[in-house]
């Protein structure tokens, strides 16, 4: 069983930084997608962006610029730096972490950005 823990998120004015982070524990076999989605309120989960074993990235258009995901395999973490951030960027932002056959999510954590 994999237990996710994500911190990093909080209250910040429009145009400030955030950084996510989600450390993966427990019984992990080999990870090879880690990624992070949010939920904004009234709307349904979306990808924001995801990065593979090799580092290769993927992001939502909407935050193109000015997120950046990296990870660190020898600690099974996912980061997430957010950039020049909007009001349109809030919601719960959930890390999600998958292997070859099985895959989990974190609790979120409540990003707001104040305009």
């Amino acid at each position: 069983q994999v237990q996710l823990v994500e911190s990093g998120g909080g209250l910040v004015q429009a145009g400030g930084s955030l950084r996510l982070s989600c450390a993966a524990s427990g019984t992990i076999f080999s990870i090879n997608t880690m990624g992070w989605y949010r939920r904004a309120p009234g709307k349904q989960r979306e990808l924001v962006a995801t990065i593979g074993r090799l580092r290769y990235t993927n992001y939502a258009d909407s935050v193109k610029g000015r997120f950046t995901i990296s990870r660190d395999n020898t600690k099974n973490t996912v980061y997430l730096q957010m950039n020049s951030l909007k009001p349109e960027d809030t919601g719960v932002y959930y890390c999600n972490v998958a292997g070859s056959s099985w895959y989990d999510w974190g609790r979120g954590t409540q990003v707001t950005v104040s305009s």
